[in-house]
């Protein structure tokens, strides 16, 4: 890892072309590093959700390259790498997947629904309420609280619209984003079983992926549970 975010902080302080250019073979390098990386852990997510063992490398990366043209942001690069591990359809798919974001002094898991269209928000929202038990269970288990430091993003200022204002559990429904975050701390980066803490911190998020994929799968007209 200590390679990958060095080239990282690194691109962050010379951020153009004329540099990267320069440091094109160092880029190489690291992104072979984030290939074989990203394939060993598909392989760990695949122990405990089958069909990730469907993905290769290739369905779970993206650029290194920004698209900048509807961006006041002109800055070529990426300053961070994204590794979606997403069973079984890859990157593209709406469904919730695994995801390792790697960026200097800013490395995490997460997991869950991220700017999820209308039809499936409204759906989401609609199944927490009816299913409210099932989705603290989720988020109350002794796993999910060990990792998770932040649940929901994105929050709305009161109740969606549909649901009363009074519900005891209403601020479960107030995010637009139905994703979860773990921290991946300095000890964890320099640990050298930093591979089985990430992979442990997946493994914890696969309940909410399961229990937000059944509404998205529900939404497309593909139910799974």
């Amino acid at each position: 890892m200590k390679p990958i975010i060095s080239f990282l902080r690194s691109l962050r302080r010379h951020n153009d072309r004329v540099w990267f250019n320069d440091n094109k073979q160092r880029w190489l390098d690291v992104k072979a590093q984030v290939e074989q990386l990203t394939a060993r852990l598909i392989a760990g997510v695949a122990e405990f959700d089958p069909d990730a063992a469907r993905l290769q490398p290739a369905d779970c990366l993206y650029r290194i390259y920004r698209d900048t043209r509807f961006s006041a942001d002109k800055t070529p690069y990426k300053t961070h790498v994204g590794i979606y591990i997403n069973p079984p359809y890859g990157k593209k798919s709406p469904r919730c997947g695994y995801y390792l974001h790697i960026e200097p002094d800013n490395c995490l898991v997460a997991a869950g629904a991220w700017c999820p269209e209308g039809a499936v928000l409204k759906g989401i929202r609609q199944d927490i309420f009816d299913n409210v038990d099932e989705y603290l269970a989720i988020l109350d288990a002794p796993e999910f609280k060990r990792y998770v430091s932040r649940m929901g993003d994105n929050l709305l200022k009161t109740a969606p619209k549909g649901f009363p204002k009074d519900w005891e559990h209403i601020d479960l429904l107030k995010p637009r984003d139905f994703s979860a975050f773990c921290p991946l701390t300095d000890e964890d980066l320099s640990a050298p079983d930093l591979e089985r803490r990430i992979l442990d911190r997946m493994k914890a998020l696969r309940p909410l992926n399961d229990f937000l994929n059944y509404t998205i799968d529900e939404v497309a007209g593909e139910p799974r549970r």
